[in-house]
C-alpha cells in the first residue's frame, strides 16, 4: 500500500505523538512463535522491551482508518513508543453533543442496548477508539485521524450560549448517550496487584541478566555466589514492590478520598434527580449544596456564589471566591463582548475537581447551580494525576551516560569473552568449560548491585532533605538540582513577606493630587468615596465568623477600621433576591451630628440610623485583566456605585482623563522606584435605569469605563529577612537569580535592587515591545531605567557586559566592564516571543525582571531559559506558579502542604532558604552518583583483570572469594561511601553533568590502568620468586621454611581435589591485591569538598574500611587455618607477604596522587574546568587573587590541551560569546527594534534597529 501521511494527535499539546496504523499478520505471527521457541522465550522479552519491534514484527502496515493496532512515538525528545489495540463501541451517533430529540422514543432491537434503550440496533454507528494514559481516542471522519473528546470546551461555546443552551439540563437518554464517549467520572487510579507488579519488576532487563548470570554459576557450581545473587535481587525486587505499591496507594487514596458522592442534578424536565457523582457528563447541571462539597467534575457557576478552597491544585490555603459566569446574551442586544468559555480564561466562574466549596449563597427559591464542563481524567485534578502516573522521562545526561558507560563494559567484556575463549581452545579445555567461563566474563564486568547502589544516595539526600522540611515526591530531581544554575523567584510571599502592609494613601479629587496621607481610619474621610471603594472592592468572606480572603484585601479592608457583615440562610430566603453582603464603619468613626437622609424606598434592610454600603454585584479580580470591580449601593439611594481597583496603569486607562491627574506618572514612579506597591482606585455613579436584576447579567466592560480616578492605595512588601542573604549565597555561586511576578515593574526592579538581585552599580534596560498595528511592524522601544554609578575617570562600557575576556589578550590589566540586566512586562515578552523569536534567548540570557507575567507566561519564560540550555530552578508560592514550577527542571513551592501535587519538591520553611540547601543536597547527591558509579565501574573492570590473568594459567577466583569481595566489601562499602551529608555551603562551581566529561573520564581511566599495572605486575613477580613452582598441598611454599606450616599442610593433604585449580599462588596474591584495590579506589573516589563533607566525617564508611583493612592485613600476615580453608587461599612466604603490603601502599599512594592532585588540582582547576558562567553572561563572584593565577595557568594548559578555540557546549555560553563581539549590543538607549513584516517563520524574528 501506499505510504500514508503522516497524522499526529494531540498537536501543539505537551503529549503530542505520531501515529501510524497496523493490522495483525498471520504469517508474522507464526514466524514470531517459532522464534519465541527456538530462543527459549527470548524473542518474547525482547518484543515486551520494544513495542515498535512488537508491532512491526507481528502486523504490516494499514491506513490509520483501518487499523487494527495503532502503533504511536512521541514528538519529544524522548522519542518514545506505545501501541494501543483499536476497540469499537456502537452508539446513536459520532459525536457526543448530538441532539436526539428525534430518537429518544425508539427502543433497542431485542431488548438489548448499552444503555437503558438508547436506539434501534439497526441505526447504530460503528465508532472505532483506543484508550492510552487513561485518555480515549475517538476517529473522527471529518478530519480523518483520532481526536480527543474532553468535554463542554470541545463545542466553543459563548458565555451566553452556557446560559441559554446548556443551563436546563439534560434527559436521562442524553446523559446516557454522553456516558458512553466521556465514559464514567471518575479519576480511577487502579493499584496493581503485587503479581503484576512482580511481573512487571521482573522482566526488566537487568533482572533478566541477573536471572541469566545465576543460572551461569550455578552451571559452574558457584552455587553460593548464585544464592547470595538471588537474596539481593529479592531484597531489591521486595523493596521495590513495596516502594511503587505504597505510592500507588497513596496517590489512590488521594483521589478516592472524596471521588464518588451523590449528588443532585436538574433535568431538562425542571426534575430534581439524586445520583451518583460518577454518573456525571459534560453539560449536566448539578446543585451545589449549602454545606459545601468535594467537587468530583470541573464545572461553571451558573447563578450563585461559592467560597472555594483550591488548595489541592494550587497550594494556595487562601479561599477564594467564585461567582456565576456572567450572561452578556441577557444584557446585551448584540453579541459583542461575548467571548468563548474556557476554563483557564474564566476560572474565577469555575469550580475545579478536587476543590472544597466551603460555603455557599444563593437566591430564594433558586439553587447555586453549575454546569458541569469536564469530567474523569479532563478535570484539572485528572490531568495532574496523570502526569503523576505517567510522567515524562528524566531527561538528564547522568542516566544516559550510565547506559553508554555499561556498553562499554559489556565491549570490555566481548574482548575478555573472545580471549577466553581463544585461550582455552588452545589449552585443549572441554566445550563445556569454555562455554560457562567465557560467559562468566560477561556476567563480571556488569555489576549485580548496581541499580541498589546509583539509588541509595538518592534515597539518603532525600531523608536529609525531609529532616530540613523539604519534602520530594520526585526522588529523581535531586540529582538534576545539582545542576540548577538558574533560579527564578516569585516576588511575593517569595522574596517578600506574604502580607502587604498599608505605608499610606494618596487621594486625587478634580485631576490633582492631595498630599499622601498614613491613615485611612479618620472621621473626615469616613464617608469619601475614596473609602467607600477601599471598604467593598474586595473579595473577603466570612467563615466561621472570621475574615477570609486574599492577603492584601484584608489589610486594605482592615486598614479602613469598617465591619463587614453577612446575611444569615434565614435572611436570604425572606427575600426576592441574594442578601448583600454589607459594610459599614464603626459608629465612634461617624460624625456626631450627622444623620443618615430618610427615603421611602428601601429594598435591602428596614431603615436603620448607620451608614451602610450594601455589595450588589462582584467581578472578581482577573490577572489577565489586572482589576477587581464591585457594584454596591449606599443604604437609603436609588443609584448604584461602581468601585474599581487594580494596576495604576490599567484602572487610569479606563478614567476619564480629566479625573487623572497630569502628573500622575512621575508619582506613581516615584513610588515604584522605592519598591512600593501601588494600587490605584477608581469609581463611577451608576445610571439610575440599571436596576438590580440588570446589574446581575451585565457584563463588566459595560461598568468598568468612564470610571473617575479616585488615587492611590501605596502599599509596603517587606524583603523577608533571609532573602538577601541567600541571594548573595547564589550569587557567590554563579547561580542566576531571575525575578518572575504579577507586581509592577518598576516595583519589582526597586525589590531587585534592595535584595541584591542586580547591584547598585549595574544597568537595567526595559524593553516595551509593541505588537503590529495600523499596518506597521512589531517593534521595541530600548530605554533605561536609571543611571547607575560611574566610576569616577571612567567611561562605561556597555558592548563587554558581563563577560569575562579570558582569551582576549588585554596585556596584565582586565577591562572594567559593567553588567547590565533587561527589564520587561508580560505584554512586551508575549510580543517578543511571536515576533523576536532570535532577540528572545539574547533577552533571557540577561533578562532578570519579569514583571505584570501571567501564570502561563511564567512557562513560557522557564521553557526560553532551558532552550538556551540552562538548568532552570523555579521556588514559588504555588499560587500562580503551578505550571512553571512543574516545567522546571527542580520547582520547589514554599506552600505549607507537606506534599503538593504541583511541585516536585515543597518546604515547610516560608522562604527562599531552601533554595541552597536543595541545591547543596543536590550536588551532594549527584557527586555521590559519580563516586558510585565510578567505584562499581572500577570494581567490574579490577575483577575483571583478576580473572582474566587466572585464566591465563586456567584458573579462576573461588566462589567464597567471590563472595567475600561481592558481600563483604562492595555491598558494605558502595552503602556507606554515599552517606557523606551535603558541603554546608555553596561553591562557585558545579560538578559535570554526565559521566562522560573529562575529568571524570580521566578519573576512571587513569585508576583502571594503575589496577591493570600493579596486578599484572604482581601476577608476573610472583612467578619469578625464588620459592615459586607449582603449588600442591605437599610443595606449600611455608613447609620449606616452617615445621609448623608442614603441619599445617596436612590439612590440605586430607582436603579434596581443587578441580577449578582455584589453589595457587598467582590466585593469592591476585585476591590480596585486588581487595586492596577495591577498598583503595573507594576511598580515593569518596571525596568531600567542595560538595560533600569529608569522608573522616562519614563515620560508617570509615570504620567499615578500617575494619576492612584490618581483617585483610590480619589474614595475610596472621593464617587461620579455617578462614584460608573456606577463602581457598594458600601459604606465601613471609618476604613475599612484605612484599604485597608494599605493592598495596604503592598502588594506594599512586592512585591518590593522580587523583587529588593530578585531576583534582591541575585538571580539574584549570583545564576541565566547566563552570565559567561568569564568562556567559553570568553574574559572577567578586574574583580572588588566585584566580588571576588560575586564569594564567588555565590558558596555559587549554593551549597544551589544544582547547583554545573550543566552543561551548552550552547554548547560554555560546550566545555569550556571539554578543561579546556584537558592536550593537546591548542596545542603546532611545532607540527601537523593529520586526519586518509580515511575520512569518523564516523571517518573523528579523529585525533592525533604528534611532527613535
Amino acid at each position: 500500500m501506499e505510504k500514508e501521511e503522516l497524522k499526529i494527535v494531540n498537536k501543539g499539546l505537551e503529549d503530542e505523538m505520531e501515529i501510524s496504523g497496523y493490522r495483525l499478520c498471520r504469517w508474522k505471527l507464526a514466524l514470531v512463535g517459532i522464534g519465541v521457541l527456538c530462543t527459549g522465550g527470548f524473542l518474547l522479552l525482547l518484543l515486551y522491551w520494544l513495542p515498535e519491534w512488537c508491532v512491526k514484527g507481528t502486523c504490516t502496515r494499514t491506513s490509520v482508518r483501518d487499523a487494527q493496532v495503532v502503533l504511536l512515538q512521541s514528538t519529544d525528545e524522548f522519542k518514545r513508543w506505545f501501541l494501543a489495540k483499536v476497540r469499537v463501541i456502537l452508539a446513536p451517533g459520532r459525536n457526543p453533543f448530538d441532539n436526539l430529540d428525534s430518537q429518544t422514543t425508539l427502543t433497542v432491537a431485542n431488548g438489548h442496548g448499552p444503555s437503558g434503550g438508547l436506539i434501534r440496533k439497526a441505526q447504530d454507528l460503528q465508532i472505532r477508539y483506543f484508550t492510552l494514559h487513561s485518555t480515549k481516542y475517538f476517529w473522527n471522519d471529518t478530519i480523518q485521524n483520532f481526536e480527543v473528546f474532553i468535554g463542554l470546551e470541545d463545542q466553543k461555546v459563548t458565555c451566553s450560549a452556557v446560559h441559554s443552551e446548556h443551563s436546563a439540563g439534560l434527559t436521562k437518554t442524553q446523559q446516557d448517550y454522553r456516558k458512553l464517549f466521556f465514559g464514567v467520572n471518575e479519576i480511577a487510579v487502579k493499584v496493581p496487584s503485587v503479581f503484576k507488579l512482580l511481573i512487571k519488576e521482573v522482566l526488566n532487563p537487568f533482572y533478566i541478566f541477573q536471572l541469566f548470570s545465576v543460572i551461569l554459576w550455578s552451571a559452574d557450581e558457584y552455587y553460593y555466589y548464585a544464592v547470595a545473587i538471588v537474596f539481593m535481587s529479592l531484597i531489591s525486587i521486595a523493596t521495590s514492590l513495596y516502594t511503587i505499591k505504597k505510592q500507588y496507594i497513596m496517590l489512590h487514596d488521594m483521589v478516592a478520598a472524596h471521588s464518588i458522592v451523590r449528588v443532585s442534578v436538574c433535568r431538562a424536565n425542571n426534575e430534581i434527580e439524586e445520583t451518583m457523582s460518577t454518573d456525571l457528563v459534560p453539560g449536566d447541571v448539578m446543585i451545589i449544596p449549602t454545606n459545601g462539597i468535594i467537587m468530583p467534575c470541573d464545572a461553571v457557576l451558573i447563578s450563585g456564589t461559592c467560597i472555594v478552597n483550591e488548595s489541592m491544585l494550587t497550594g494556595e490555603s487562601v479561599p477564594v471566591t467564585k461567582t456565576n459566569l456572567p450572561d452578556p446574551g441577557h444584557s446585551v442586544k448584540r453579541e459583542a463582548g461575548d467571548s468563548t468559555y474556557s476554563t483557564e480564561e474564566h476560572k474565577r466562574h469555575t469550580l475545579f475537581c478536587g476543590t472544597s466549596v466551603i460555603q455557599t449563597r444563593f437566591y430564594s427559591g433558586e439553587q447555586v447551580k453549575a454546569v458541569v464542563v469536564r469530567t474523569g481524567f479532563s478535570t484539572a485534578k485528572g490531568q495532574l494525576v496523570r502526569s503523576i502516573l505517567y510522567p515524562k522521562p528524566t531527561d538528564f545526561k547522568l542516566y544516559r551516560d550510565a547506559y553508554l558507560f555499561l556498553l562499554c563494559l559489556v565491549g570490555v567484556a566481548g574482548i575478555g569473552f573472545v580471549y577466553s575463549i581463544v585461550l582455552s581452545i588452545i589449552n585443549h579445555v572441554p566445550a563445556k568449560t569454555i562455554i560457562i567461563e567465557s560467559l562468566d566474563i560477561i556476567t563480571i564486568t556488569v555489576p549485580p548491585a548496581l541499580p541498589a547502589a546509583m539509588t541509595a544516595g538518592i534515597v539518603y539526600a532525600q531523608r536529609r532533605l525531609k529532616r530540613i522540611g523539604i519534602f520530594c515526591i520526585s526522588p529523581q530531581r535531586i540529582n538534576i538540582c545539582g545542576q540548577i544554575n538558574l533560579v527564578c523567584f516569585d516576588k511575593t510571599g517569595t522574596l517578600t513577606e506574604d502580607g502587604l502592609d498599608l505605608w499610606g494613601i494618596h487621594r486625587a479629587e478634580k485631576g490633582s493630587f492631595y498630599l499622601s496621607e498614613e491613615k485611612v481610619c479618620k472621621e473626615p474621610l469616613v464617608k469619601s468615596q475614596f473609602v467607600a471603594c477601599m471598604a467593598t472592592c474586595h473579595s473577603l468572606t466570612k467563615i466561621e465568623g472570621e475574615l477570609s480572603g486574599d492577603p492584601l484585601d484584608l489589610k486594605m479592608f482592615e486598614a479602613t477600621g469598617w465591619i463587614l457583615e453577612e446575611a444569615t440562610e434565614e435572611e436570604t430566603s425572606l427575600h426576592d433576591h441574594i442578601m448583600p453582603t454589607v459594610v459599614r464603619p464603626p459608629k465612634q468613626l461617624l460624625p456626631k451630628s450627622e444623620e443618615v437622609s430618610k427615603e421611602p424606598d428601601m429594598e435591602l434592610y428596614d431603615l436603620s440610623s448607620s451608614y451602610e454600603i450594601g455589595i450588589v454585584r462582584q467581578f472578581p479580580f482577573s490577572s489577565a485583566l489586572q482589576r477587581m470591580t464591585v457594584v454596591a449601593r449606599l443604604l437609603g439611594e436609588k443609584r448604584m456605585d461602581a468601585y474599581l481597583k487594580g494596576a495604576p496603569e490599567v484602572v487610569t486607562s479606563l478614567c476619564r482623563k480629566e479625573t487623572v491627574p497630569d502628573d500622575f506618572s512621575e508619582v506613581l514612579e516615584n513610588y515604584t522606584k522605592q519598591g512600593f506597591r501601588v494600587i490605584a482606585l477608581a469609581h463611577r455613579r451608576l445610571e439610575s435605569k440599571l436596576t438590580w436584576h440588570k446589574v446581575q447579567n451585565i457584563n463588566r466592560d459595560v461598568i468598568e469605563t468612564n470610571m473617575e480616578f479616585l488615587g492611590l492605595i501605596v502599599m509596603q512588601n517587606k524583603l523577608k529577612a533571609e532573602t538577601p542573604g541567600v541571594l548573595e549565597d547564589l550569587r557567590r555561586a554563579n547561580i542566576r537569580t531571575v525575578m518572575v511576578t504579577g507586581d509592577n515593574m518598576l516595583t519589582a526592579i526597586s525589590v531587585a535592587r534592595d535584595c541584591g538581585m542586580i547591584l547598585p552599580e549595574e544597568r537595567v534596560i526595559i524593553a516595551d515591545a509593541f505588537p503590529p498595528r495600523d499596518g506597521q511592524a512589531a517593534t521595541i522601544n530600548w530605554r533605561y531605567a536609571d543611571n547607575p554609578v560611574k566610576h569616577p575617570g571612567k567611561g562605561v562600557h556597555l558592548e563587554e557586559v558581563g563577560i569575562t575576556l579570558e582569551d582576549v589578550d588585554h596585556g596584565e590589566e582586565p577591562r572594567v566592564q559593567q553588567q547590565y540586566h533587561f527589564a520587561m512586562n508580560g505584554k512586551s515578552f508575549a510580543v517578543i516571543t511571536e515576533h523576536f523569536q532570535d532577540l528572545l534567548q539574547k533577552l533571557v540570557l540577561h533578562g532578570t525582571v519579569f514583571a505584570r507575567m501571567a501564570p502561563e507566561q511564567k512557562t513560557e519564560l522557564v521553557e526560553a531559559l532551558q532552550s538556551v540550555d540552562y538548568f532552570v530552578g523555579m521556588c514559588g508560592d504555588g499560587a500562580n506558579d503551578c505550571g512553571a514550577l512543574k516545567r522546571a527542571h527542580s520547582g520547589i513551592s514554599l506552600s505549607e502542604l507537606e506534599a503538593s501535587v504541583a511541585s516536585p519538591f515543597t518546604s515547610k520553611t516560608p522562604n527562599i532558604s531552601c533554595v541552597p540547601s536543595l541545591i547543596r543536597e543536590g550536588r551532594a547527591a549527584l557527586v555521590t552518583s559519580f563516586c558510585v558509579f565510578k567505584f562499581m565501574a572500577l570494581y567490574s573492570i579490577i575483577q575483571y583483570i583478576s580473572v582474566t590473568l587466572l585464566y591465563s594459567i586456567l584458573s579462576n577466583l573461588g566462589d567464597f572469594q567471590f563472595l567475600f569481595i561481592d558481600i563483604a566489601i562492595i555491598l558494605v562499602i558502595v552503602f556507606t561511601m554515599s552517606l557523606n551529608p551535603a558541603w554546608k555551603e555553596l561553591v562557585a562551581q558545579r560538578p559535570p553533568s554526565g559521566l562522560i566529561s573529562g575529568p571524570l573520564l580521566f578519573s576512571v581511566l587513569t585508576q583502571i590502568l594503575i589496577c591493570l599495572a600493579f596486578q599484572t605486575f604482581s601476577f608476573l613477580w610472583v612467578k619469578r620468586q625464588s620459592w615459586y613452582d607449582t603449588w600442591t598441598p605437599i610443595l606449600d611454599a611455608c613447609s620449606m621454611s616452617s615445621s609448623h606450616n608442614v603441619s599445617f599442610s596436612e590439612v590440605y593433604n586430607e582436603t579434596e581435589d581443587d578441580d577449578h585449580n582455584i589453589r595457587n599462588y598467582e590466585n593469592t596474591t591476585l585476591f590480596f591485591i585486588s581487595s586492596f584495590q577495591y577498598l583503595i579506589v573507594a576511598i580515593v573516589f569518596s571525596k568531600g569538598k567542595p560538595f560533600r563533607q569529608p569522608t573522616y566525617s562519614n563515620w560508617p564508611f570509615m570504620i567499615s574500611a578500617f575494619i576492612l583493612y584490618f581483617f585483610l592485613l590480619f589474614i595475610m600476615f596472621y593464617r587461620v587455618p579455617e578462614i584460608d580453608e573456606f577463602l581457598e587461599i594458600v601459604c606465601v612466604p613471609f618476604h613475599w607477604r612484605m612484599m604485597m603490603l608494599f605493592i598495596m601502599l604503592a598502588n594506594a599512594a599512586v592512585s591518590a596522587l593522580v587523583e587529588t592532585l593530578v585531576l583534582d588540582i591541575v585538571l580539574w582547576k584549570l583545564v576541565f574546568s566547566r563552570d565559567k558562567q561568569g564568562s556567559y553572561g553570568v553574574t559572577a563572584a567578586a574574583q580572588t587573587p588566585q584566580s588571576g593565577v588560575d586564569l594564567r595557568g588555565s590558558r596555559c594548559l587549554s593551549w597544551l590541551c589544544c582547547r583554545r578555540n573550543k566552543t561551548p557546549k552550552a547554548r547560554y555560553m555560546h550566545l555569550a560569546q556571539e554578543l561579546r563581539v556584537d558592536p550593537d549590543w546591548p542596545p542603546k538607549p532611545t532607540t527601537t527594534t523593529e520586526a519586518k513584516t509580515p511575520p512569518s517563520p523564516k523571517n518573523s524574528s528579523s529585525h533592525s534597529l533604528s534611532s527613535s
